[in-house]
């Protein structure tokens, strides 16, 4: 089984995803951390390469066929990103989302351990996680038509606010048990 995994910043994606594989024993794949990759590979912060890719669409091409191959060729892995739903249309679709300033409070804490992005307040994290939100919202609605931030096209919608990611784990894997009938 794949389970694709998307939603709003700081709803806990990666974390969610990476004890998710853990649990069940499958591989784990961020197309966020591929995208930081090409980023850092340009001397960019992830902001700058957002803008960047605006208007050159062959970054989000490149990912776009990574994840379309790899849910064409591969079975049994957690793949966390915006478009992984959209690509990998048999996964089991997961949509996390957290209310802003709870969002903003996990980006700032996370980004304690990054070198490539800082913020001078949870203000202006929070001005720069919506700018990043939009412009996506933008650049894939023009690219394919789809707005991954609309949770109807998910199997399961989890609102991460006030739990922790184990419990956000126990209930993905309940909704995946319900999808199979066991």
């Amino acid at each position: 089984m794949i389970i694709a995994i998307c939603g709003e910043a700081g709803s806990g994606k990666d974390s969610a995803g990476r004890e998710l594989a853990r649990r069940l024993g499958y591989r784990f794949y961020s197309i966020g951390d591929i995208w930081g990759e090409m980023a850092h590979k340009r001397g960019l912060s992830l902001e700058e390469f957002n803008r960047l890719c605006e208007g050159d669409e062959s970054a989000d091409r490149e990912i776009d066929r990574y994840q379309k191959e790899l849910g064409r060729k591969d079975d049994n892995f957690v793949i966390v990103g915006r478009m992984s739903a959209h690509f990998i249309p048999h996964a089991f679709r997961v949509f996390l989302k957290v209310d802003p300033k709870e969002g903003v409070r996990r980006v700032l804490q996370d980004l304690k351990n990054r070198k490539d992005e800082h913020y001078s307040s949870a203000e202006e994290a929070g001005k720069a996680l919506q700018a990043i939100q939009a412009g996506n919202e933008k650049r894939y609605l023009r690219l394919y038509g789809v707005n991954p931030f609309d949770q109807k096209g998910y199997d399961l919608v989890i609102d991460t606010t006030r739990i922790g990611i184990d419990k956000v784990v126990d209930l993905i894997m309940a909704g995946m048990a319900e999808r199979n009938g066991i």
